[in-house]
């Protein structure tokens, strides 16, 4: 135990002792602080004096204490707010239990708004309650608050000091409401699909397993909603979305976090085109409502956010941006030669697909600066995706980067089961060449698809990333309120 606790579980017993119940069950609060604020900060001195009391709470931050009176703010977690409590003014014990408070105390307080002679709007305080003990002092705003790994391990604490954060976290629930009406307005039911499930899909991307007691069966984390979500369209859902967690066991870093929030949206009798045009709908109706000229500040870059947004197919953008000729591309043993020559300390990629995925994220992910849809995937890499009718070594899928993030990734969604029976044995040819990340082959998924799936387009937006655009968040721990750290010991995150 520390001095400091030890000082402040003296204190409480003290409290105790003055007949005080120091963790009370309720607390009756009239207003919060900023609308105390927004009421009277305009009114007179007269008109504060026939004001009705007012109630509120809030966490101790100041306190300037001059014998038999002290001046106080209270945060309430958006808000801050004086109080003046003195001698003859406050009920009994009001004053002594005050005495024994600490920076980091919860109290509430019920008294008459005022205005101090420097013009600071105020409360007088005619009861106080104390409401919880803070056993440990608050970080030093300008060191401790520095330490961004403080900051994530503890998030309390960086949301009492630190308003930048609660912003970000505000604006991220905003956004999130944004999105939801959106797809409201658009006659789109929400859903909900299995987070548990027996066979990783949707996506390329390592699991998490796990096991269930009972059933004595492994799980898996979903790495994506994308197969029950299409189950739900063989059902005759028309227009659905879903706001949810994924999991993807990888690597972190400023863009990735193993536990994250998608949106995923699927409608009949759509294509990828279509997909796009509501996706650069999607962003305008964000735009109008969280900035207010179209561009974002972005790790030191003004983008401009307004559509119709640019278009590359993904091929053409890796010839653009590299010395690779289109043959090399287009046939294994030569890209192969090539990536031994251009890397040749290089781990090689166990399959052309990843190959391909590997020069792309090489020299064109970071190019992408302005907002711009890659589109016409190779099947390679495209197993849940239907084929151009032009070319069918391409799909007809799109990505949409920002920033050199990317963002959006939607397609016209495959629904012949044989043609997808191919591609889930050729996902498997893959995992037996080493991709971890290949696609499980799911017969029930197959078999709903053999009952009969509309034309459909489908699409997966990454919460997180376009949150941290739009408040200019460059890591995606700023807007994650508990992302993942590496725990300093085995009993402490």
């Amino acid at each position: 135990m520390s001095e400091q606790f030890r000082i402040r579980l003296e204190k409480l017993e003290k409290i105790k002792a003055l007949g005080v119940n120091p963790y009370p069950t309720t607390f009756d609060k009239t207003a919060t602080l900023r609308e105390i604020t927004e009421r009277y900060q305009d009114q007179s001195e007269q008109k504060l004096e026939s004001a009705p009391e007012v109630s509120v709470a809030g966490r101790l931050m100041a306190i300037r204490r001059m014998g038999k009176s002290a001046f106080a703010h209270l945060f309430d977690g958006d808000s801050r707010l004086q109080i003046y409590i003195r001698k003859g003014t406050v009920e009994d014990p009001g004053l002594e239990v005050f005495k024994l408070c600490d920076i980091g105390d919860i109290i509430g307080v019920k008294g008459q708004v005022f205005k101090t002679r420097t013009g600071e709007l105020s409360i007088l305080v005619r009861r106080l309650t104390f409401l919880s003990k803070s056993y440990h002092p608050l970080p030093e705003k300008w060191h401790g608050l520095q330490d961004k790994e403080l900051r994530f391990r503890q998030r309390y604490l960086d949301l009492i000091m630190n308003q930048q954060s609660r912003d970000i976290l505000k604006k991220r629930s905003e956004i999130v409401q944004a999105i939801r009406m959106f797809f409201y307005q658009r006659h789109y039911q929400e859903v909900e699909t299995p987070m548990m499930q027996p066979i990783p899909g949707g996506a390329s991307a390592r699991p998490f397993k796990t096991h269930h007691n009972a059933l004595d069966i492994d799980l898996y984390l979903r790495v994506a909603p994308e197969l029950y979500l299409k189950r739900l369209l063989v059902g005759g859902m028309e227009k659905i979305f879903e706001i949810n967690r994924n999991f993807r066991n990888e690597g972190i870093s400023l863009m990735h976090n193993p536990e994250f929030t998608m949106i995923e949206f699927y409608e009949l009798y759509r294509d990828f085109h279509y997909y796009m045009d509501l996706t650069e709908e999607l962003i305008a109706t964000l735009n109008r409502q969280f900035l207010s000229d179209d561009r974002i500040e972005f790790k030191e870059q003004r983008i401009r956010l307004t559509p119709p947004f640019k278009k590359i197919k993904y091929l053409q953008a890796i010839l653009d941006h590299s010395s690779i000729e289109p043959e090399e591309l287009q046939d294994e043993t030569r890209l192969t030669a090539y990536l031994k020559k251009q890397f040749p300390d290089l781990d090689l990629p166990p399959t052309h697909g990843k190959m391909l995925e590997f020069l792309f994220d090489q020299y064109v992910e970071a190019q992408l600066i302005e907002p711009t849809f890659v589109t016409h995937y190779p099947t390679l890499i495209s197993p849940l995706t239907k084929q151009s009718p032009v070319n069918p070594r391409e799909t007809e899928r799109f990505e949409l980067y920002i920033a050199g993030m990317e963002l959006a990734n939607g397609f016209s969604e495959l629904n012949d089961p044989l043609e997808q029976k191919i591609r889930f044995d050729n996902q498997l040819k893959d995992r037996d060449k080493g991709d971890e990340e290949a696609q499980h082959m799911d017969l029930d998924f197959l078999r709903a698809l053999e009952h009969g799936m509309p034309p459909a387009a489908g699409e997966g937006i990454g919460i997180d990333r376009l949150i941290m655009l739009y408040t200019g968040a460059e890591s995606i721990k700023e807007v994650i309120p508990f992302p993942l750290l590496k725990p300093k010991s085995s009993n402490e995150i």
